[in-house]
């Protein structure tokens, strides 16, 4: 019988500079019982790799340059976190007011380059994404592997619109130890007919499935654990799921 079990790691602090999340993560799979087995996937939310990792800024230390100032006029956002969505991205590709759409430096799309407020005691201080995600969970996985003996899968996950649909999903932007698209090309259907195209984003449909749980306002349940879920074990990257410019129709 298929089955997948995900569970929310209790009893996660508020992350700040400097904490060890892999030690977090061990003190909360004890605390729910669990022990790490092959196969097992952690999905960590986005914004407490990066607050560990020192990656929050203050705005009050922001000085905004003259295209900041032109594009938060446009928007009718605070110039400095303008500054701040421009350093972070390759190109601004939409703007509407309360809104830039952007291509980040990670090479992916998304609102305001990923930088948040939420869940954040201070007004002047904002969250950006993992410097480098894809190394991020390299680490994790690494640290659990040599405390526990298993080295589970490690995902990196963030809230992200879509062009189709309304509502944020879940979506992988760091990956370790899983190949993040599972090819069914040349597998038969049910009646025998051979798969042509069909590429399943495994990664991000376990990012997704782990944002249910995540939630998205004071859940505090920023690490997931998931066991179950069908995936291909390899050396997979962020990059594995971006599609290449010359094929994205909506740039």
């Amino acid at each position: 019988m298929n089955r997948l079990v995900l569970t929310a790691l209790p009893g996660i602090p508020l992350v700040t500079a400097g904490d060890d999340l892999a030690a977090l993560t061990l003190a909360g799979l004890e605390r729910a019982g669990i022990g790490l087995e092959p196969g097992d996937v952690l999905v960590y939310a986005s914004k407490i790799v990066a607050k560990a990792e020192g990656r929050t800024r203050r705005l009050d230390r922001v000085r905004p340059s003259p295209a900041a100032r032109e594009i938060a006029t446009v928007c009718a956002k605070d110039p400095r976190l303008v500054e701040l969505i421009l350093n972070e991205s390759r190109q601004v590709l939409r703007l509407r007011p309360g809104l830039i759409i952007v291509e980040h430096r990670l090479g992916f799309v998304c609102a305001n380059a990923g930088i948040d407020h939420s869940n954040l005691a201070d007004e002047e201080e904002v969250v950006l994404l993992p410097a480098d995600p894809d190394a991020s969970a390299a680490r994790l996985r690494q640290a659990l592997a040599a405390a526990t003996g298993v080295a589970p899968a490690v995902l990196i996950n963030d809230s992200h619109g879509r062009a189709w649909r309304l509502g944020t999903v879940g979506v992988a932007i760091g990956v370790a130890g899983m190949a993040p698209l599972t090819d069914r090309r040349g597998t038969p259907d049910l009646f025998g007919r051979v798969l042509q195209v069909t590429m399943l984003g495994t990664a991000d449909e376990i990012a997704a499935a782990a944002s249910l749980l995540q939630g998205a306002a004071a859940e505090a349940t920023p690490i997931i654990h998931i066991r179950g879920a069908p995936f291909v074990p390899g050396e997979g990257r962020l990059a594995d799921l971006l599609r290449p410019r010359h094929l994205d129709l909506f740039r």
